[in-house]
């Protein structure tokens, strides 16, 4: 079989592969269309943890709940499904907040975290308050 014939077949595959990834739903987003989808995701993976106040993103890809002092629990949609994990201020590498949008840097290999954007201002300085340790959070001017 000569080159130019290999190249065709492994781009015709990979492009085969690549729509078949996105026609069977493999390129959608999950989303959260409640705080109680929230909890109840959350307690799958924590079901000994009470959250209390929930508050989700404005694009309903993430939700932060209050899990007592300085913790706070998060449901990020990766993909079509959902990530978990309890984060606390020792987690944090870096949090900074501008309005109603928060920046969070985690110290986890697995989720480096991301920019979170609510509906109001009041659910970003919750959530940054949740998480923040000495030093920590930094209020874009």
């Amino acid at each position: 079989m000569s080159l130019p014939v290999l190249v065709v077949l492994v781009v015709f595959g990979i492009a085969l592969s690549v729509a078949a990834v996105h026609f069977t739903g493999g390129t959608t987003t999950a989303t959260l269309a409640t705080a109680n989808q929230a909890l109840a995701r959350f307690a799958e993976d924590f079901p000994d943890e009470t959250p209390g106040a929930v508050r989700l993103t404005a694009d309903n890809h993430a939700a932060f709940l209050e899990l007592g002092p300085q913790r706070c629990g998060i449901v990020h949609s990766i993909g079509d499904c959902f990530l978990t994990r309890i984060v606390a201020p020792r987690d944090v590498l870096a949090l900074t907040r501008e309005g109603n949008v928060v920046s969070l840097k985690l110290n986890d290999f697995t989720w480096k975290g991301g920019r979170f954007v609510f509906a109001d201002e009041a659910g970003a300085v919750a959530v940054a308050a949740a998480l923040q340790g000495h030093d920590q959070i930094r209020e874009a001017a």
